[in-house]
């Protein structure tokens, strides 16, 4: 027979395993996110006659050897200007202070918004997960700036989940607001994770990776706005979408890394 005081010891005893495993999965994300950090940099651009020469433009994350920095296509699609000294950068480390390098940008994709950029040292390298897609509902982390660099370079990680696989498409109110580009997407569509977690414009580059084992699944590229884009980082819309890490590790080959 079961007395009170032995359900009581069974609540008791689950109850403290329930902690402790949140606290164990606690002391395991943080350890993660502390090994992820070296690797996430900011990438910009040097402009010698700007008022601020050295600017922050979007994310990015080492992979492959070290000397190879993932990033959104449009954080360097910006043409530079030949009459005047400007070139693409890369920041690393944390603080006021972080060290620069400069990068060349080695390798585009402009239709899964992709860009591969290389520095002379070597950074801690993040893996780059398999071509195979994530799974909804999977526990993810991403590491960027999603408000640059106003204070100095402190990257900040966001969690969430993948929502959905979905074609890169975000509908319209009715035809008329077709855009060229979005009737191509909708003959021609690739697949993207559109995720539940908050990212800002500065995120765009950002490593998405897995919660558990630290692999990259895909690299952030927007978000959905719901207001106006003055309003984001007031009102933010908690959706946002992420190139899968296939069409990265696609590239990279393309151009003979060795990315795996």
């Amino acid at each position: 027979m079961i007395t009170k005081n032995c359900v009581y010891k069974i609540i008791c005893v689950v109850f403290s395993l329930i902690v402790f495993c949140g606290a164990t999965n606690a002391t395991e994300k943080t350890k993660l996110v502390k090994k992820i950090k070296p690797s996430i940099v900011g990438v910009g651009l040097y402009d010698a006659m700007s008022s601020s020469t050295h600017q922050l433009r979007g994310s990015g994350f080492a992979f492959g050897d070290g000397t190879l920095i993932a990033t959104n296509y449009h954080v360097v699609s910006e043409a530079l200007d030949p009459q005047v000294v400007q070139y693409h950068i890369v920041f690393s480390g944390t603080g006021r202070q972080p060290k620069i390098h400069k990068a060349e940008v080695i390798a585009k994709d402009p239709v899964h918004d992709l860009a591969i950029l290389k520095i002379r040292d070597k950074l801690p390298a993040m893996v780059l997960s398999t071509d195979d897609y994530a799974d909804d509902g999977q526990d993810i982390l991403m590491t960027g700036f999603p408000i640059g660099s106003i204070l100095g370079l402190y990257p900040a990680t966001h969690r969430g989940i993948i929502a959905a696989l979905t074609p890169d498409v975000i509908p319209s109110v009715n035809s008329s607001q077709l855009t060229m580009t979005m009737r191509n997407r909708l003959e021609n569509p690739f697949m993207i994770y559109q995720l539940d977690m908050i990212a800002y414009p500065g995120n765009s580059g950002s490593a998405l990776y897995d919660a558990q084992s630290g692999e990259v699944l895909g690299i952030l590229n927007k978000v959905f706005i719901k207001e106006t884009k003055e309003a984001v980082l007031e009102k933010p819309s908690g959706i946002s979408y992420a190139i899968p890490v296939r069409y990265l590790r696609a590239l990279g080959k393309s151009k003979g890394f060795t990315v795996d």
